[in-house]
């Protein structure tokens, strides 16, 4: 009996003792700015960032609030990413139960009748057993906590995925929802023109009949009606298409979507706080996600690395035994054992090196995986940045674009019934007009998608 306090003492001794290497975050190449910032920005990143806010504060059309909330709670892409979490938790809990001993317990009647065979007579045994056993397969080396250890990193990861998605789906509800707008937008500009247009067709006809004009201008004055009516169509079947991308990502079946603020409407602050390069390591979920795969695949080393050593176990079985029942829990009844066991691998042909070679080949790939993950992130904020900016600057453009155009097509059209120009002048600046117009539509569309990426790209939106 002395054996056993030795022995247990040993195992609290070394309980603590775990091989492989226990991890530390990499070093990144991080900026000091994110280029494609606005100029004071970049001379002095202030530490606050637009993705700091939730996504109500950023998207502030309460129609949009709801189809958003609505998708969070009815996408099938978040609802799988929860139940890959539960699986994640489960193996865990499967991983970690390798650090316990297991107990299992049994019962067992047995009653044999032998044959007559000569020299020896015909005779009848029975056998009653209860008992419980006890299995421990000590963890010695860590393989076990190294293993919960993956588990649990890859748990994390399983959480950051969600998160990903979560911030994924929240960028697509919005950027789906301003298409719509801006397709209502162009719907709405195609009917006015139209609306114009015909009454402008109605004038050249009388022109025309009164000897005043000729067929000419009447041909292309219906040019400039079928032009705009050709439009209609083609925009009533995009948006009924983007109401069912809208519906999907809802989790609904296809039907239509209720409008909140107009395109135009939209509120959105002229330059957005990028905020510091450095914090985009721990905002990002798709960085954290990547680091915790990284973890993970650090601590299957010292998986690997435990099977060079003995696997160190120990067993025990107690109860009772007796040929009758009534008998079966006296004292001269009872049985019991223990023991240990130690087995060390002498050769197994490189299989244990070569499992110590992949999982650290595997955490080479987790670790590269990691860093270009770190490297696309600043390149998504910066190719957003610059885009959301000069996005900007177009719209600016493109609205002096639309009120020159506008002028000018007025301009036209009172030369015309002066008699100062041909229907001509008016169909090339009508024209123009028009395309400005829808232009300025999808600059505006443009601009708004642009912070959408921004906000998504600097880890934002997931947050609830």
């Amino acid at each position: 009996m002395t054996k056993l306090p030795a022995l247990l003492l040993v195992v609290l001794l070394t309980a603590g003792c775990a091989v492989g290497p226990n991890y530390k975050r990499p070093s990144v190449d991080v900026p000091g700015t994110y280029r494609g910032a606005t100029p004071p920005a970049e001379a002095q990143p202030a530490a606050e960032s637009l993705a700091d806010q939730k996504w109500w504060e950023v998207f502030q059309d309460q129609q949009l609030q709801g189809l958003i909330r609505t998708a969070l709670q009815q996408n099938y892409d978040v609802r799988i990413a929860a139940t890959r979490i539960l699986q994640a938790q489960a193996q865990v809990g499967i991983t970690r139960a390798g650090q316990l001993p297991t107990i299992g317990g049994g019962a067992q009647v047995l009653d044999d009748r032998y044959a007559q065979t000569k020299p020896y007579p015909q005779y009848d045994t029975s056998s009653t057993q209860v008992g419980l056993s006890l299995g421990w397969d000590l963890d010695f080396w860590g393989k076990y906590r190294r293993a919960t250890e993956a588990a649990r990193a890859n748990l994390l990861a399983t959480e950051w995925a969600r998160q990903a998605v979560i911030s994924t789906l929240v960028s697509d509800v919005a950027t789906a929802y301003f298409q719509l707008r801006a397709l209502d937008l162009q719907l709405e500009i195609s009917r006015r023109t139209l609306a114009s247009r015909q009454d402008s067709l109605q004038l050249t006809q009388k022109l025309a009949n009164g000897g005043a004009t000729s067929m000419l201008d009447v041909r292309q004055a219906e040019q400039l009606v079928f032009t705009a009516a050709e439009t209609i169509p083609d925009l009533e079947r995009r948006i009924e298409q983007q109401e069912n991308l809208l519906s999907t990502l809802l989790g609904n079946n296809p039907g239509p979507i209720a409008r909140g603020m107009k395109l135009t409407e939209q509120p959105h602050a002229p330059d957005v706080p990028a905020g510091l390069p450095s914090s985009l390591l721990e905002r990002r979920p798709d960085i954290r996600a990547a680091e915790a795969q990284l973890i993970a695949a650090n601590a299957q080393i010292g998986v690997a690395k435990a099977a060079y050593f003995p696997d160190i176990s120990l067993t025990a079985t107690a109860g009772f035994q007796s040929s009758a029942l009534t008998n079966l829990f006296t004292g001269p009844a009872g049985m019991w054992n223990f023991g240990g066991s130690l087995a060390e691998p002498i050769f197994a042909g490189g299989k244990i090196r070569s499992g110590v070679k992949f999982s650290k080949a595997r955490r080479q790939e987790a670790l590269l995986t990691y860093r270009q993950t770190i490297q696309q992130a600043f390149r998504g904020v910066s190719d957003a940045l610059v885009e959301y900016r000069k996005d900007r600057e177009f719209r600016q453009q493109q609205q002096q674009l639309v009120f020159s155009a506008q002028d000018a097509a007025q301009l036209s059209e009172v030369r015309y019934r002066g008699g100062a120009a041909s229907y001509l002048e008016v169909l090339t600046n009508e024209t123009n007009y028009f395309a400005a117009e829808q232009g300025l539509a999808q600059a505006q569309l443009n601009e708004l998608v642009g912070l959408v990426r921004v906000y998504r790209s600097l880890g934002g939106g997931w947050q609830q």
